[in-house]
């Protein structure tokens, strides 16, 4: 064989070895360049250090992980481990592999109609949320993912124009939401789902956490998979209180879980986080008068206000959001002995009120007072402890409409002639489902001349007298159960017998100071489907009426403080005669 050729392979061999070797270290600096590029798109967005290698070794092997609190989507909330987001299909992904966790595994039934309710407003069809599903294994064909190291809560924004949503919809729920999960923490980021811009209330939603809310157009500049180490998605709505007439006509929720002594944590919370002292700035008693200046205007304003002052001897102070920053806003209704304003989202504001307070509700002509109550409603939770009064325009004359205005602010030239005469002509908006009924904005956005006379007479006619405030707070403690309940029987003959039953005091009734207390008792006979009630003064009692010898009875007990805070029953006692 020719020397020279076998040298020539050799040497042909070793330089496509080095070659091979040499492209394998390009491919691998690219990866690591590549990684670091990432890693530095994840310390931009957070100052939380992360392990690139280690979190993407971690998404593959484990893939994404679930568990959800919540029977139905109306009430779920979802934790996550590795929950990923493309920007470019603006779909959440789940990675399966063999050690992902989904609970509750609902199959197709996560369709129907969501997994979730991204915002606080229930079963509403444009705010679910779901995702799509994939193999971990698709992440080598995906873009490289850009990880969020910090804890993430994922959730919608509902209407963050109008200040009724912002507090109501959203900044409530997220921070109690907060509040259920320790890991969601200041230092927790917000990320706002819905595609809103910023708005103008956008420093509000700033308070929440130390760092800056995202909004789903700005996750497009960090990268085209994202993926989120941790987070929660959805949001608790154990604190709403009103329903906006999407399915029946707006108006106070079935069944309200949340009282004025949470919303008073959550307004000293916020009130904080402005820098707006707690103490009483002042001892001056006065009133604050929100003033309108687009639409719904009060045409004798100067008038209304030189009467409440001279009516009430206190100073009235006038505010409007367009012209008083919002932290100045909140300093003077905090200390304000009356807040007075007419129908609109404003009004949220008099959750920062203190107790004792009188919330004035003034109403355009033809608007029912009692068909629009989320103010009353606020003002009214047990534990607020605001008066609130409701004053309408019932003159056809003190009112100027607007018909010829776009559809959107009260007009209604857009209709039919017998369409738009029946709207002039009608004196009350019917009940209607949200959100664009032409009778209700073209009264909604009339502006009115309030008769200065009836809003007088009808705070003095209530009886709260402004001024009279500072309340402490007075809350209703429950009364726990009966300890110790006893029975005995003794027969008297074949027809007479008599049933004495004794028990001790609840608890935690020692430590209270309770203006009544009362018990009370219901005695079944065994097999019967009817029972004796009694209400007792005292803590033993024969009874004899209606009892009968050689029968069981059951016997339940409990306590009442002052006629209506019903405490638990006692465990059932079984007595013989």
């Amino acid at each position: 064989m020719n020397i020279a050729a076998v040298l020539n392979a050799l040497l042909v061999s070793v330089l496509a070895a080095v070659l091979w070797k040499y492209i394998k270290l390009r491919e691998h600096a690219f990866m690591v360049e590549e990684e670091l590029v990432l890693m530095r798109q994840s310390q931009e967005l957070s100052q939380v250090q992360i392990d690139y290698h280690a979190a993407l070794q971690a998404l593959v092997e484990d893939g994404t992980r679930m568990v959800c609190t919540g029977r139905m989507h109306t009430d779920r909330i979802c934790r996550f481990e590795s929950l990923c987001y493309s920007t470019e299909a603006e779909e959440f992904v789940y990675f399966h592999s063999n050690s992902s966790v989904m609970l509750p595994n609902l199959g197709s039934r996560r369709f129907q109609p969501a997994l979730l309710d991204l915002s606080s407003v229930e079963d509403h069809n444009t705010q679910y949320f779901n995702f799509v599903e994939l193999p971990a294994a698709a992440l080598k064909f995906m873009p490289k993912p850009v990880f969020v190291p910090d804890v993430a809560l994922i959730a919608n924004r509902f209407n963050p124009d109008n200040l009724m949503h912002v507090f109501h919809d959203d900044l409530l729920p997220i921070y109690y939401t907060m509040q259920q999960f320790s890991d969601l923490d200041l230092e927790a980021r917000l990320f706002f789902m819905e595609g809103w811009g910023e708005g103008v209330h956008f420093d509000l939603y700033k308070l929440l956490s130390n760092k800056q809310p995202l909004l789903r157009e700005q996750l497009k500049t960090l990268g085209r998979l994202l993926c989120f180490t941790k987070s929660y998605v959805g949001l608790s709505k154990i604190t709403t209180w009103y329903q906006y007439g999407f399915v029946q006509p707006q108006g106070p929720k079935a069944n309200i879980l949340v009282s004025g002594n949470e919303i008073r944590q959550f307004t000293k919370f916020m009130m904080q986080k402005l820098n707006i002292s707690l103490e009483e700035s002042s001892s001056e008693e006065y009133i604050v008068l929100f003033s309108r200046t687009l639409n719904r205007l009060v045409l004798n304003e100067a008038e209304l206000i030189l009467a409440l002052a001279q009516e009430f001897q206190m100073k009235t102070i006038t505010v409007s959001l367009e012209e008083h920053s919002f932290s100045d806003i909140v300093q003077l209704i905090s200390n304000a002995s009356m807040l007075v304003s007419m129908h609109g989202a404003q009004l949220v504001m008099s959750l920062f009120l203190p107790r004792g307070a009188t919330v004035v509700e003034l109403f355009p002509y033809a608007i029912n007072p009692e068909h629009y109550t989320p103010y009353k409603t606020l003002a009214t939770l047990p534990g607020m402890d605001l008066h609130y009064i409701a004053w309408q325009n019932t003159n056809r004359e003190d009112t100027v409409t607007y018909p010829d205005r776009p559809w959107d602010q009260g007009g209604i030239a857009h209709l039919d002639k017998a369409e738009q005469e029946r709207i002039i002509k009608s004196t009350e908006v019917p009940r209607h489902l949200c959100c664009r009924n032409p009778e209700w904005l073209f009264r909604a956005y009339q502006d009115t001349k309030v008769n200065i006379p009836s809003l007088i007479q009808a705070i003095k006619q209530t009886k709260s007298t402004p001024g009279l405030k500072k309340q402490k707070w007075s809350g209703s403690l429950y009364p726990g159960k009966v300890r110790d309940a006893k029975c005995q029987a003794s027969v008297q003959g074949t027809s007479e017998a008599k049933l004495a039953v004794s028990w001790h005091i609840p608890w935690n009734l020692k430590y209270l100071k309770v203006r009544e207390v009362k018990y009370e008792v219901w005695i079944q006979e065994q097999g019967e489907n009817t029972y004796m009630p009694y209400i007792l003064s005292h803590q033993n009692h024969t009874f004899s009426e209606n009892i009968k010898p050689f029968t069981i009875y059951l016997v339940w007990i409990r306590c009442i403080f002052n006629k209506n805070l019903l405490g638990p029953f006692a465990d059932v006692l079984l007595c013989s005669t």
